[in-house]
């Protein structure tokens, strides 16, 4: 008879930490190999998590809801022929003093050491951990608040302890006593009168009344999981979006052409998007350094070429699922893994896999009908281009015979890049050699 430690799955290079949907097994129930335990959330995707080992599910460390750091032991197992449910039973018991001193200790060193960093407090451009913000979204704590939570870690930053200490003392009411906001602030001059005005943000939705005939949506989890992103990504990167336009007519005439041939063939249809993506690899190979990151003052340049594509979701949120080493497909290839990605999305059958790793996004305003548009970067990458709908206008070509209008089909495409490494002349370069490599799209090509 042993012990297996159930933990919980990493899930991707950037993923930290994972919440707790949903338990299939409680304390005590048999479990076979491979079935599922439970359910866990990331800001990416659901996902269940199987059992390691066939036994008796012993303990159970986390509750519903709970954020986990990625390989925290989550559960313990019993295994062998002798596992029953009674040593089991005792376990719930011990269970709970563990977390509560998990908890508690962490509470108790904030206290000691939050007044030690005061000058953090207030700063717009501070930087969050993926797992401070998962427990701000769950707890209900806004960018504001979180913005004047004094940081007790490296340069100021807000750590764990000191979000679990914040939320703890606003459930407590000790946020909103004038007192402590005065006392924190008097050690810095500028920072009085921003947390003096913190309790007046921090209550304003608990009293905000709302004239005419309005409707109160509540965010469901994944759609405030996509705004923390969102409003993440801004204050990590200065945004800068460059736009051109493309002749596509060759393109749209040539898919026009062998769509039938394509999908009888290979059993798949062929859309845009598996042609835009050719483009980008060809572009990214002249220009890796927008296929890259940043940490810290490192810049790190990634060889492999994973192109995400921005797939909107039936209930309206977005997700981006990816195309692993998109630079080793031909078109057919590519054909298959856009359409059997974005099928995924639609049916919520995606893995975490699909969306992990992405160097590179497109995202396709245009399906919508619109023109162009301004995308976010989708952290930690450092460019995201978006195209637009595909419209047939009036324009004037230049041939050795002198020029002529001619109606033709035109697409706008724009790049948001990060500023940070990006510059103007490498992000409008990039930007035009990828309509380049649409306007001289081969419309004598083979399928």
């Amino acid at each position: 008879m042993a012990t297996v430690d159930l933990v919980m799955p990493k899930m991707g290079e950037s993923i930290m930490e994972a919440t707790i949907l949903k338990w299939h097994k409680q304390v005590g129930d048999p479990i076979k190999m491979d079935e599922t335990v439970l359910e866990i959330a990331t800001d990416k995707v659901d996902s269940e998590v199987p059992s390691t080992a066939e036994g008796v599910l012993e303990a159970v460390l986390f509750n519903v809801n709970d954020v986990v750091p990625i390989g925290t032991v989550i559960a313990r197992i019993k295994t062998g022929a002798a596992a029953s449910t009674s040593p089991a039973q005792p376990a719930p018991q011990q269970q709970a003093p563990k977390q509560e001193a998990t908890i508690s200790q962490p509470q108790a060193q904030v206290q000691q050491t939050a007044p030690a960093a005061p000058t953090a407090s207030g700063s717009a451009n501070r930087f969050y951990s993926p797992l401070v913000l998962n427990i701000a979204a769950q707890e209900g704590v806004s960018m504001t608040e979180l913005e004047n939570i004094p940081g007790t870690g490296n340069e100021g930053r807000v750590t764990k302890k000191d979000i679990l200490q914040y939320v703890s003392d606003k459930k407590a009411g000790k946020v909103s006593t004038p007192a402590a906001k005065q006392e924190v602030g008097s050690q810095k001059a500028s920072a009085p009168a921003t947390v003096n005005q913190l309790p007046s943000v921090s209550q304003q939705p608990s009293t905000t009344t709302y004239s005419g005939n309005v409707e109160i949506i509540e965010m469901d989890r994944m759609r405030k999981l996509i705004a923390d992103h969102m409003v993440r990504s801004k204050h990590t990167s200065p945004h800068v979006t460059s736009f051109t336009e493309a002749d596509v007519t060759n393109l749209v005439m040539w898919r026009e052409r062998v769509k039938k041939e394509f999908e009888k063939r290979e059993g798949t249809k062929i859309t845009f998007t598996p042609l835009f993506i050719e483009a980008i690899v060809r572009c990214i190979k002249k220009f890796p350094l927008i296929n890259s990151s940043l940490d810290g003052s490192n810049i790190i340049v990634k060889k492999d070429i994973n192109i995400g594509m921005a797939t909107a979701l039936p209930t309206g949120n977005l997700i981006v699922p990816v195309i692993k080493n998109a630079d080793q497909l031909n078109l057919v290839g590519l054909a298959k893994q856009v359409n059997g990605l974005a099928d995924s999305a639609r049916n919520n059958k995606l893995k975490p896999e699909d969306i992990a790793d992405g160097t590179f996004t497109l995202t396709n305003v245009g399906t919508f009908g619109s023109l162009m548009g301004t995308p976010i970067i989708n952290q930690p990458q450092v460019a995201i281009l978006a195209v637009g709908a595909i419209k047939k206008r009036p324009v004037v070509i230049e041939t050795p015979h002198g020029d002529s209008i001619a109606i033709r089909h035109m697409m706008y495409l724009s790049m948001s890049y990060d500023h940070r490494i990006v510059d103007g002349s490498l992000g409008a370069t990039f930007l035009t050699a990828v309509a380049n490599e649409l306007e001289n799209f081969d419309l004598k090509r083979s399928i």
